[in-house]
């Protein structure tokens, strides 16, 4: 009898709140402790409540409208959905396997990545380079599971910059340009010159970019260019930046120096990815600028698939840089910091994405850490203006946000280990009210 009773209410909690079923009548959550995403108190006694994939309500004692599904958190941690703001979906393969697979297999990779990363609580991730125009379409229609994408296409850098990927085994480009795997399937894009620049940008903005993503200084994963390295004439920066304005959206830009930072940033970049090696003076630069800082830890902790000794080299080189730029943030009081991960070339290093948030303790509160994650995110992400493909607020838990909801049994403000713990204390899982993982 007993089993049986079991088997009935698997069942009915399939039709209830299947993964990827949204709950048309609405859902209700009571008894959290909420994290809005700002506060670092957290909010008792008032409940939530989900309708057409919004917050509509938040407060004490709320009626569940009739037919909706009820949630009783019983004390667990609510707060909104995380957002990895430097992914690269499409990038989940060693060098090897990359540079010798169709674009059927880029994409089914992708796809197994995408779904991974919101069950590890990512509702949101800023594709920073990769042709994952489809795979977000096909998300938002609901043909695969995975996080809101705001997609910036093919990163673009200049001849030898960091989305050059021609090896020594490639025709001179001024004898005839041999595009590399990553740049035929536009994961990557090279252009020159302002005219090349403004065409590239155009064409990315054609397939509904959200912002465009640039390159200005030396990478780790391409061959030819050192971080020290400064990429693009600033008439090649305003070029790209005046491109994106008209479509009244932003540049990010790829750079670890410098030069680099302060040349994009005084020509109108609006975000720079990694700054591993900035000075104090770049830094400031970036303060008078109001310039977001997107940083990484958990990729420099490992060397990516494929790395030959010279890409290991510059990888280390980025990683002895991060503690001075987290350092000298915190003294010269530099908040415009959201929360990334830019792991690449593997599968199982996205099962451990979750780590960059207690590695980044030793530099922040655990507090800063979640509003990294949430809420400034959301700040850089609206910066997409009328290019946002997803209006209205996220990474806060407020009336008339989004519904992208964690509930995990324990504090991260107490113990930023439990992000790491997510297959067993994650207990639900929601973007846009859509429930995707339920163990209550």
């Amino acid at each position: 009898m007993r089993t049986a009773c079991r088997i009935v209410a698997k069942l009915f909690f399939f039709v209830l709140a299947a993964p990827g079923i949204a709950q048309e009548a609405g859902t209700l959550i009571t008894g959290a402790r909420i994290f809005d995403g700002v506060s670092s108190d957290l909010i008792e006694g008032q409940d939530v409540l989900i309708r057409d994939g919004m917050i509509t309500a938040l407060g004490p004692d709320l009626d569940a409208p009739e037919g909706a599904t009820v949630i009783d958190a019983q004390g667990r941690f609510l707060m909104p959905g995380f957002a990895d703001m430097h992914a690269h979906l499409m990038f989940q393969m060693p060098f090897g396997i990359a540079f010798n697979a169709d674009r059927e297999y880029w994409a089914y990779v992708a796809a197994t990545v995408a779904e991974q990363y919101l069950m590890q609580g990512f509702t949101t991730v800023r594709d920073v380079g990769g042709n994952s125009f489809s795979l977000k379409r096909a998300i938002d229609e609901g043909i695969l599971v995975g996080p809101r994408v705001y997609p910036s296409g093919p990163m673009i850098s200049q001849s030898s910059g960091h989305s050059d990927h021609r090896t020594d085994a490639n025709e001179p480009g001024s004898l005839v340009f041999e595009p590399s795997i990553p740049m035929k399937y536009f994961h990557v894009a090279v252009a020159d010159g302002r005219d090349e620049v403004l065409k590239t940008v155009r064409e990315v903005l054609r397939r509904r970019a959200s912002q465009i993503k640039i390159s200005v200084g030396g990478g780790t994963g391409s061959f030819a260019d050192p971080l020290d390295t400064t990429q693009y004439t600033a008439d090649e920066i305003r070029a790209a930046v005046e491109a994106a304005e008209d479509w009244n959206t932003y540049v990010t830009a790829h750079v670890y120096n410098s030069d680099g930072i302060i040349r994009a940033v005084e020509n109108g970049v609006k975000s720079i990815e990694h700054g591993n090696l900035m000075s104090e003076e770049a830094m400031r630069v970036m303060m008078e600028h109001d310039a977001w800082l997107s940083p990484q830890v958990i990729v420099y902790t490992f060397h990516p698939a494929g790395y030959n000794d010279e890409q290991k080299a510059k990888h280390d080189e980025a990683y002895d840089g991060i503690n001075q730029m987290f350092t000298m943030a915190k003294e010269l009081g530099f908040e415009n910091i959201v929360f990334g991960t830019d792991v690449i070339t593997s599968p199982e290093m996205i099962k451990r994405a979750n780590e960059e948030f207690v590695l980044r303790t030793e530099w922040f509160d655990n507090v800063e850490i979640l509003r990294q994650a949430t809420s400034k995110s959301a700040e850089l992400l609206a910066l997409s203006g009328p290019r946002n493909p997803y209006p209205g607020a996220l990474g806060v838990i407020a009336e008339g946000a989004h519904a992208d909801i964690l509930l995990i049994d324990g504090n991260p403000l107490e113990d930023m280990s439990v992000m790491t713990e997510y297959e067993e204390r994650f207990d639900l899982i929601m973007k846009g009210g859509v429930i995707y993982k339920n163990e209550l």
